[in-house]
């Protein structure tokens, strides 16, 4: 850019021969312009004088010295201007003397110009670099890579003043392949604010921009991406204009490249505006608004991409991480319901309700949890917690886990085959009565003494059906009355001939035992062993190495069986010590326990009843009452029921909501 020559009007006659050889735009004033009129970035030398140093005044003089390189002609300047000059030209000063002095002026002026580039640079720079400093931060913290991707080309954009943006994110091809490509992730534009492109990607080879970029690692900068030249490889994919009337000129591209060297994606900018408030809806208004990639843009965006090539690497391997714990999450439930399938889709369920449970709390408008909030994190320590709460059953004996009634099945098989045995030892005990009397007394009276003896068989087997159907009776998982229990112990003290001689029990002590529990169908050993899986999933969750974000998992899953009034286990801990994330799972566990089909040794319950006996439970000091009504508002398990509907009919034997005993919670904790 010329230099500018500013002259008083009319310009003293000697100017011309002063300025010869001098490459300078000469600009006449009437009146001195001020400083703000001024294209700063320009070398500008201002003759100037008496009478115009009057017309403007002092105070305009100081500010106009601080962009132009002054210069007095005529009579000798007064001492309030002398220190604002960089020279003077007398009236009668020789011609080589003035030219002198206007190159002097020059000099002056390049070097005035050159420090206010230098200052406006470096206070760019400093701006710059706490901008990305500011950016860097904000990076670090988004772990989510869509918004992630949002944030970075936000803020390229941003800083550029560009009009449009797209990333591109390097996509690998199948294991044991080398072939890469470029997956379009993400586009933002001014203009065109409600864009919505499809899903595409283009090959990391010299054909596209993006791809060119990628390919040779290095910025790629446009200024007329119309106007390419024939020598260049790349060309522009003209489409997505021509449909959308949209007209692209400048671009910047820059591969986003690791510390490694290694490129994980393109950044794309297009069109940088003069003002970002401009809209490109014409060809004019492009032409009249956009403007070339600087240097700064280039160098500003290059620190951005490293800073965001860390950041998606750092996005990708915790989302690598997170895929590593779901994984591991959902072989471990898995393995869970294989050793107890009689719970298949327990853990699941109960996750799927507490999340659900969770997030209706946080829309509760009054009551102890108006505005309650979760973070993301919590609601992924409160997911796994659900998934994970029942593993340390793989340590339970498989026999208790699927037992359905109070005697194991094997157990079961060898009290029917001692009444078996009793049976026929009755019939062959009549066979040989009969025999015995005819030998003894022949015919004679015979018809009368076998009546009776059939009298004696009957009353043997009926007698024999009592008893197994008091057992039957007693084998269900359901609470002993004192009858039955009475009936029980009268039944134990029965005894018949075994085979081999001995005198033997109808039912052993080890079956009375067990038929004897008064509550659910294990008796005070076996809960504890059932029991003990709370911590053992306690302890094998602690020895995985959560993150920092879910170190909370073991604690949460570990109290979900305990109860606010210190009646549960394994602790017997009270409300202060039940954290609200464990209150959550322990009401999703209960309903779904308590509504699952697939239970062998219960009747699914209607969502209703469940609902009342959870309201039960809160009423008696149990359960967090609060959080039920919540629960009960909010009926999670709608959504579950629709996606997996419940077994035909089998509903059809709950006739009524049990009653909230000893023997119901025993059950739902299963």
């Amino acid at each position: 850019m010329r230099p500018l020559l500013l002259l008083p009007s009319p310009a003293a006659p000697w100017v011309a021969d002063a300025l010869d050889g001098m490459d300078v735009e000469p600009c006449t004033y009437r009146r001195l312009p001020a400083a703000a009129d001024l294209d700063a970035t320009r070398a500008t030398v201002a003759l100037v004088d008496a009478a115009g140093v009057s017309a403007a005044g002092v105070p305009a003089l100081e500010s106009l010295a601080g962009v132009a390189a002054l210069v007095w002609t005529g009579q000798p300047a007064c001492r309030a201007t002398a220190s604002l000059l960089s020279g003077e030209i007398a009236d009668d000063a020789p011609p080589e003397a003035r030219r002198v002095q206007l190159r002097a002026a020059l000099r002056h002026a390049t070097a005035l110009a050159q420090a206010r580039d230098g200052a406006a640079r470096e206070s760019q720079l400093r701006q710059d670099l706490a901008e990305l400093a500011e950016v860097g931060v904000a990076l670090s913290t988004e772990r989510d890579l869509h918004a992630l991707l949002d944030l970075i080309l936000s803020q390229a954009r941003r800083l550029t003043t560009s009009d449009a943006g797209s990333i591109y994110l390097v996509e690998h091809g199948p294991r044991g392949s080398d072939a890469r490509s470029l997956r379009f992730m993400l586009s933002q534009n001014s203009t065109l604010p409600d864009l919505a492109l499809d899903d595409f990607a283009v090959p990391i080879d010299h054909s596209s921009l993006a791809g060119h970029a990628a390919a040779a690692g290095e910025p790629l900068v446009i200024d007329d991406v119309t106007r390419l030249p024939a020598s260049v490889p790349y060309r522009q994919n003209r489409s997505f204009d021509e449909r959308l009337h949209y007209w692209t000129k400048s671009v910047l591209v820059i591969p986003m490249k690791t510390h490694r060297g290694e490129v994980v994606g393109v950044l794309q900018l297009l069109n940088r505006k003069r003002s970002v408030r401009a809209m490109l809806h014409t060809a004019r208004d492009a032409s009249r608004e956009v403007i070339p990639f600087d240097e700064r843009s280039v160098a500003v965006v290059s620190a951005l991409a490293a800073q965001a090539a860390v950041a998606i690497e750092n996005s990708t391997l915790y989302e690598s991480i997170e895929r590593l714990f779901e994984g591991f999450v959902a072989a471990s439930a898995a393995a869970i319901e294989a050793r107890d399938p009689a719970t298949r889709g327990h853990s699941a369920r109960v996750a799927q309700l507490a999340v659900r449970t969770a997030e209706s709390l946080q829309a509760a408008a009054g009551g102890p949890y108006a505005g309650t909030r979760f973070s993301r994190e919590q609601l992924r320590e409160l997911r796994y917690a659900a998934l994970l709460h029942d593993f340390g059953k793989v340590a339970v004996r498989e026999q208790l886990l699927v037992k359905e009634k109070k005697l194991h099945p094997a157990a079961f098989e060898r009290v029917r085959s001692r009444f078996a045995y009793l049976h026929q030892a009755a019939e062959l005990a009549y066979e040989r009565a009969r025999a015995d009397f005819l030998l003894a007394c022949g015919r004679a009276r015979y018809a009368e003494a076998a009546e009776e003896l059939e009298r004696q068989r009957q009353r043997r087997h009926a007698e024999l059906d009592g008893y197994l159907n008091a057992v039957l009776a007693a084998n269900e998982p359901t609470r002993v009355t004192e009858a039955s229990f009475e009936e029980l112990q009268r039944i134990a003290a029965i005894t018949y001939m075994a085979p081999d001689g001995t005198e033997q029990p109808l039912i052993t002590g080890e079956e009375l035992r067990a038929l004897s529990v008064r509550r659910g169908n294990l008796d005070e050993c076996e809960r504890r062993e059932i029991e003990s899986h709370v911590l053992h999933t306690h302890r094998f969750l602690e020895q995985i190495p959560w993150t920092a974000e879910l170190r909370g998992v073991p604690a949460i899953a570990l109290g979900h069986h305990e109860k606010l009034d210190g009646t549960g286990y394994p602790r017997g801990v009270r409300a202060a010590d039940i954290p609200l994330l464990t209150r959550i799972i322990t009401v999703a566990d209960i309903f779904d326990a308590l509504t699952a089909t697939d239970r062998p040794y219960k009747a699914a319950m209607p969502s209703d009843y469940a609902l009342a006996v959870l309201r039960s439970e809160a009423e008696a000091g149990m359960l967090d009452a609060e959080l039920v009504e919540l629960f009960a508002a909010a009926r999670p398990w709608e959504r579950r029921e629709e996606a997996r509907p419940r077994t035909s009919g089998s509903c059809a034997r709950v006739v009524a909501p049990a009653p909230v005993n000893d023997a119901t919670r025993v059950r739902s904790s299963r």
